[in-house]
């Protein structure tokens, strides 16, 4: 029998779950970053990927672009890719198309927005000789279940490209990638991407740009949550804030409140008040060192294989492969 009551999804029930805990906790609001890439805040992502600004997707792309060769020689073959949070994989082309030269290879991107899966599929589908299945988990999740697909023989190579793992808080970088070690097999391979320390001008300019496109990436999470949990936020009272965290290293993205206001979520059933400008924090983005990331590949269960650094946005692909 059909009923006009609203049921949530499990994804929206762990949505509404995690605005709440993040809103009402005490002390620094938050927000988790995966919930920035909604259809809308994907699109304005690649957007800001194309901004003078924002240098890094430019340096990952020339690496792969630059090294792809030399990357998939290191790599012992046949192999299953999977890729964790692949976006449109664009950047990605250039790994398998090498790869291809040697054999036929199953490419596996995860992913929480269904719409950067279907942008992956249409923008690499064009590619002989790759059998692409989009996989829409969580990354460990989606990680394990690619995994387990492998047959005797067949190594996997992940890649964790754009610098996520930088999006990590502190700390939580190394438990994830051990994590990750978990569920690789001894000479797996990881290559991941990591933004380097540069000077602090040029971190802020990437993550604050004059056209405002960032600005509107981040409030773009407010009005998801109206969109999705008919919240009452009123966009026009928050606004953009980068600033640089010394003791971290990490650019923080934050969204303050203008005035003192009360905004409810509705299908979440509660509210929640804000003082003028008191923030809710929604991305950092740590920015390491090449010391950094050698040392921090041996505390998870990795060596580091080789790494390639770009000289115009200092940027820094790793590979790294479990021990």
């Amino acid at each position: 029998m059909a009923t006009s009551a609203k049921v949530l999804s499990d994804s929206a029930t762990q949505f509404v779950s995690d605005v709440r805990a993040g809103l009402c906790r005490e002390g620094q609001k938050e927000l988790p970053s995966k919930y920035l890439y909604d259809p809308l805040g994907f699109a304005l992502f690649e957007a800001i990927s194309l901004l003078p600004e924002y240098g890094l997707t430019r340096a990952d792309e020339r690496l792969l672009r630059r090294h792809a060769r030399e990357i998939v020689r290191h790599v012992p073959g046949p192999a299953l890719v999977s890729e964790l949070g692949s976006g449109s994989g664009r950047k990605t082309r250039w790994i398998l198309s090498e790869l291809c030269e040697r054999e036929p290879v199953s490419y596996y991107p995860i992913e929480i927005s269904r719409a950067a899966l279907a942008s992956c599929q249409s923008e690499l589908g064009d590619i002989e000789s790759v059998s692409i299945v989009g996989v829409e988990r969580e990354y460990l999740d989606g990680l394990r279940e690619v995994a387990a697909l492998r047959t005797d023989g067949v190594s996997l190579l992940v890649l964790f490209l754009g610098s996520t793992i930088g999006n990590f808080d502190s700390g939580a970088d190394a438990r994830f990638l051990s994590e990750v070690r978990g569920v690789l097999a001894p000479g797996d391979s990881l290559l991941v991407g990591t933004d380097l320390l540069k000077p602090l001008e040029r971190m802020l300019e990437a993550y604050d740009d004059c056209l405002g496109v960032t600005a509107a990436f981040n409030l773009n999470l407010l009005g998801r949550i109206n969109r999705e949990l008919e919240g009452d936020f009123d966009l026009r009272q928050f606004e953009h804030v980068a600033r640089f965290n010394q003791t971290t290293c990490s650019i923080e993205m934050h969204l303050r409140s203008k005035s003192r206001q009360v905004v409810n979520v509705r299908r979440g059933g509660f509210a929640v008040t804000f003082a003028a400008g008191e923030t809710i924090w929604t991305e950092s983005s740590h920015k390491y060192t090449r010391q950094e990331i050698a040392k921090l590949a041996v505390s998870c269960g990795f060596r580091t294989e080789a790494q390639w650094v770009d000289d115009e946005w200092p940027f820094a692909e790793s590979l790294l492969v479990a021990v």
